[in-house]
């Protein structure tokens, strides 16, 4: 297996399962693992806690708060990531005023449901607006994500809420890219929508960055489409392959 091992680096609340849908065609010839951010409350906490325990050169690929991470990853060790996949996320950090705190209340909302109804009936609440409107009857789908975010504690979404709430600022990270850059979304995604992968894309330099939207797909891309967010992710991986210099970020 000489293909560069692939990171998986999941979302708020989420773990292998975002994933799994791919893994008939990502591992392939291909060492991948998912990344479990345990009890971090920063998103620079869980790029060293990756690091601490990733091989000395990697691909990253990222779903939502994992691309966040990502990007923090690169701010960290540029010279270890061969490639990099920002799916379903975005980069700014929180904003002032009277944005910042309605996002802030938002989320403090739905953890107060986790304390006082359990992580599956918040879950059953986000839900809502994480998939395509038309997947809200596939039962199955449903399940898994309310099973995936049932696993996790409300002190764990507390603290992820945390390092979500205090995030940092990625456009210098986007500008100093030196690697193959995938911009993935869903088309119909609502939380992250497409035009914050269009903003990403003009920051990060031109030759690097290919934006694609996944049709009839919401926020969880990975589990509503996983063949069409397979080949995306498959052809971005050729471009690594092929790419050289492998120099990160200056």
């Amino acid at each position: 297996m000489n293909a560069l091992p692939l990171l998986l680096v999941p979302g708020l609340m989420c773990d292998h399962t975002v994933w799994e849908p791919l893994f008939p065609w990502l591992t392939a010839g291909r060492a991948c693992t998912v990344v479990d951010h345990g009890q971090a409350d920063a998103l620079p906490q869980m790029a060293h806690q990756l690091l601490a325990s990733a091989p000395p050169q990697f691909l990253m690929a990222g779903h939502s708060m994992g691309a966040r991470v990502v990007l923090e990853v690169l701010r960290l060790a540029p010279e270890r990531v061969r490639g990099v996949a920002l799916m379903d996320t975005g980069f700014l950090p929180k904003p002032a005023g009277a944005a910042g705190d309605d996002e802030a209340a938002k989320r403090f909302a739905l953890l107060q449901i986790a304390k006082d109804q359990g992580v599956r009936a918040m879950a059953q609440q986000w839900v809502q607006g994480m998939v395509h409107p038309d997947r809200l009857g596939d039962a199955d789908l449903i399940e898994r994500f309310l099973a995936m975010f049932e696993r996790k504690s409300t002190d764990i979404f507390a603290r992820q809420i945390h390092a979500l709430l205090s995030r940092p600022d990625g456009s210098d990270v986007l500008r100093s890219l030196r690697v193959p850059t995938l911009l993935m979304c869903g088309a119909q995604d609502a939380w992250s929508p497409p035009a914050q992968h269009e903003a990403m894309q003009a920051i990060v330099p031109p030759a690097l960055a290919q934006l694609d939207l996944i049709a009839q797909a919401g926020h969880m891309a990975p589990m509503e489409r996983p063949a069409e967010v397979a080949a995306s992710l498959l052809g971005w991986l050729s471009r690594c392959a092929a790419f050289a210099p492998a120099t990160g970020v200056a």
